[in-house]
């Protein structure tokens, strides 16, 4: 459920209008919440493998006009790494069914905040996969976001209680390992880009999702009825003008600018679960939430500081000649 896309920057950023860049992510973060609240209103009448290929497939028609209209529309099929892409893809797929599963499974605001562990997660991953360097502040921030995680989780996990006969229960843990899933795929997006387009993965991911998704249909698709047919391509449209919309933001601003206003997505998600599904956030969620959020903040801003420490370091470098 979450957004963030390391590799959503379709032509080389000015960083010019940072507030521009803001305005656009906060738009994105409110279609991506339009897109679940769509999913989660088909209720239970579909099951993952069909709503990962409504999702994916009409996603592509904004993404496609998108890159027409910005003339890359051509270069954006030249891959020099398919099987990469198909890697991403697997990965990526297996974290959006197990996400729309606990979408439906679970209040949206508990669903939005538990799906925060994943960029706490993308640390561990680039710490185990990438043996990147993760210093003591980091690995804290991890361990406290985490333990939010577990805050938001907790009353839901009926585990302790009677087994795991709840959908809730199932629903934290799919959406759990969904986070885990999308953090190593986040992994293999960094090293997509290094010899891939952008919009060359944003394609191939979505062609490659729309056909695993298809693929399950022996497994057992539902013919939708005319609600549930509307909410699904209504939802896969969303999903492709937010990425859109995500892609924009990249231009105008940078990274840690921008970062922080994903979790803009709990105020509309906590303010839709009301309004429309009855859902009433628990001070354990909220508690939670804002551990989460906190330590997914701390986490941006020592990467910027990093950043800028780096940068600074390579400027004192005396070139030798």
């Amino acid at each position: 459920m979450t957004s963030a896309d390391p590799a959503a920057k379709l032509i080389p950023p000015d960083y010019s209008a940072p507030m521009t860049g803001i305005a656009l992510k906060i738009a994105s973060v409110a279609v991506f919440v339009g897109m679940a609240t769509a999913i989660k209103a088909a209720g239970e009448a579909l099951p993952a493998g069909e709503i990962v290929f409504f999702r994916s497939a009409f996603a592509i028609v904004p993404v496609l006009l998108f890159l027409a209209m910005r003339g890359q529309l051509r270069g954006a099929w030249r891959t020099s790494q398919p099987m990469s892409h198909v890697l991403r893809g697997l990965l990526g797929v297996s974290a959006m069914g197990l996400s729309f599963y606990g979408l439906i499974h679970l209040p949206l605001p508990d669903a939005i905040a538990i799906g925060y562990a994943m960029p706490l997660l993308a640390v561990v991953s680039a710490a185990v996969l990438l043996r990147e360097t993760v210093r003591i502040y980091r690995w804290t921030a991890v361990l406290v976001g985490l333990g939010g995680v577990m805050i938001i989780s907790w009353p839901r996990m009926s585990l302790v209680n009677g087994g795991l006969e709840s959908g809730q229960t199932l629903g934290v843990l799919a959406v759990l390992g969904s986070a885990a899933l999308a953090a190593v795929a986040m992994i293999q997006v960094r090293n997509l880009v290094q010899t891939e387009k952008t919009p060359t993965i944003v394609l191939y991911f979505s062609l490659t999702a729309s056909l695993l998704g298809l693929l399950t249909m022996p497994f057992g698709w539902v013919v939708p009825d005319a609600r549930t047919m509307t909410l699904m391509v209504t939802a896969g449209f969303l999903g492709g003008v937010a990425q859109i919309l995500l892609t924009e933001s990249y231009r105008h601003a940078d990274v840690s600018t921008i970062a922080p206003f994903e979790y803009t997505s709990i105020l509309l998600g906590i303010a839709i679960g009301y309004l429309v599904f009855g859902d009433v956030p628990t001070w354990s969620m909220l508690i939670g939430t804002a551990i989460v959020a906190g330590a997914g903040i701390f986490i941006i801003l020592r990467e910027h500081a990093l950043g800028l420490e780096r940068k600074a370091q390579r400027k004192l470098v005396t070139p030798q000649g």
